[in-house]
């Protein structure tokens, strides 16, 4: 709900495409009911338009992005990567990585996600969904869940 919940707000304002990976559509249509559960009112937005895959190709202007589907905080995930950074939304935080214990989480899928990350180059800049910057290389070094020290627990 906190990733999707000003979307009809934005809309209404700019007509801007929505983008979606197929996996999380149903997460998608109950952003307004689960903003309930937790006291929130959110207008819930119409579909996406258009669904992202992994591999698809990406250009804003003269930049050049790939969609990496990166399940685990959600089964539909995905981070956009290409120019020397990667928006890595809620699966990567400096220092931590995102959760596994909401509904349709998978600790197991957040793992592979996570080496896929760590394949990057070490330049690449990271924007997490929440939190400071970071970089793979800084991630590699001081993350436990990217150096080795910890593991994602498996969802149950």
């Amino acid at each position: 709900m906190d990733h999707v919940g000003a979307i009809a707000g934005i809309r209404r304002r700019h007509p801007v495409p929505v983008h979606l990976h197929p996996g999380d559509l149903p997460l998608f249509r109950a952003a307004a009911r689960d903003g309930l559960a937790f006291g929130a009112t959110i207008e819930q937005p119409d579909d996406p338009g258009a669904a992202f895959t992994d591999g698809q190709a990406l250009s804003v202007g003269s930049l050049h992005f790939t969609v990496l589907h990166a399940p685990g905080h959600s089964p539909g995930h995905v981070v956009i990567h290409g120019e020397g950074v990667a928006f890595v939304g809620d699966c990567l935080f400096a220092g931590s990585v995102g959760r596994t214990d909401l509904p349709l989480s998978d600790g197991a899928a957040l793992q592979r996600t996570l080496e896929r990350i760590a394949a990057l180059g070490d330049d690449t800049v990271v924007y997490p969904g929440h939190g400071p910057a970071t970089t793979v290389g800084r991630e590699r070094a001081t993350n436990p869940f990217l150096n080795g020290l910890a593991r994602v627990a498996p969802s149950r």
